[in-house]
């Protein structure tokens, strides 16, 4: 049977991607959309949500906004990066359908009470929803079957030197989110900055002709010029959120270690921090499966063939 997830996402060039992905696999259940404000405003990651289940001509998925903020700062999103309308580069469509009028938490607590299986809860954008979601229902706790998040760093992070964007923007979700008790699987920039797309690889995404490659083509097009930065050290784009999908579905891709994390919410300069654990030097229990290295010619290989499936022009 296929896998039953939610994604909960803040779309995003690279969240975009992650949701063409799982709509192209019959190994895949996406069983709602929830977005997060992140990558820009709540108002252009919904939208932009919807735009992309347009362009799939997915009106049946259930889509629906959440937090407008993160649980006790301040908004920051990533305009630098995704554009102003967060999906700047191809022309997609303008949304066909409109969200449902439910909250993120209460569509996801109705999908997850209403499914036969265990849901496997997809976030890659701030943690907020999730936070929200665990705290609102504890009784649906054992509906979950696991939390594959896009998010954290062992090493250096991208935002601050300490931390990673998702987690930076709302650390107390995140740090609800890791004490939640339930199995996590955190697809970090260690293994995310070696998920990169290189030119030749867009150029192979752009000959598979149906609509759905090229829009990704060109979206990749526009997310290579921010990582073209040489302060990255990047010889390609690194595609961070379509790592927990390439997880689903083909995890022999990477390497995995299982450690105890924590978020770190207080410090100076470390706000945002995802503390791995990898050598058991604190004592604590392991409570996330750290994903470290990845195939990057099958990634790119699985992105091409699940990209094929789509109808020619």
């Amino acid at each position: 049977m296929p896998r039953p997830i939610i994604l909960d996402c803040d779309p995003g060039h690279d969240d975009a991607i992650s949701l063409i992905l799982a709509l192209s696999s019959d190994a895949l259940d996406v069983l709602a959309v929830t977005t997060s404000a992140g990558n820009q405003t709540p108002d252009k990651t919904l939208n932009n949500a919807l735009r992309v289940l347009t362009l799939l001509g997915r009106h049946d998925i259930a889509v629906a906004g959440g937090a407008p903020k993160p649980l006790a700062r301040e908004l920051i999103i990533a305009d630098n990066v995704h554009g102003e309308s967060g999906l700047d580069g191809p022309e997609l469509p303008e949304p066909g359908f409109a969200p449902v009028t439910q909250s993120a938490i209460e569509l996801m607590a109705e999908k997850v009470r209403a499914c036969e299986q265990k849901v496997t809860l997809v976030p890659s954008g701030p943690l907020t929803n999730i936070a929200l979601f665990l705290s609102a229902y504890p009784e649906l706790h054992s509906r979950i079957d696991s939390i594959v998040l896009m998010g954290g760093a062992a090493g250096v992070g991208n935002w601050t030197p300490a931390a990673e964007f998702n987690i930076f923007v709302d650390p107390e979700a995140a740090d609800m989110v890791f004490k939640s008790g339930l199995p996590i699987v955190m697809c970090g920039l260690d293994v995310t900055h070696q998920a990169q797309i290189m030119d030749e690889d867009i150029e192979r995404i752009r000959a598979i002709d149906n609509p759905v490659a090229q829009c990704v083509a060109e979206l990749l097009d526009f997310f290579m010029i921010y990582h073209r930065d040489p302060k990255w050290g990047f010889n390609g784009a690194p595609l961070h959120d379509p790592c927990t999908i390439a997880w689903l579905l083909a995890p022999e891709l990477f390497t995995t270690v299982e450690c105890w994390v924590g978020v770190e919410t207080q410090g100076e300069h470390t706000q945002g921090m995802t503390v791995v654990d990898r050598y058991q030097l604190t004592g604590k229990p392991h409570n996330a499966r750290v994903l470290f290295d990845i195939e990057r010619q099958g990634f790119v290989d699985l992105i091409v063939r699940q990209l094929a499936q789509h109808s020619p022009r």
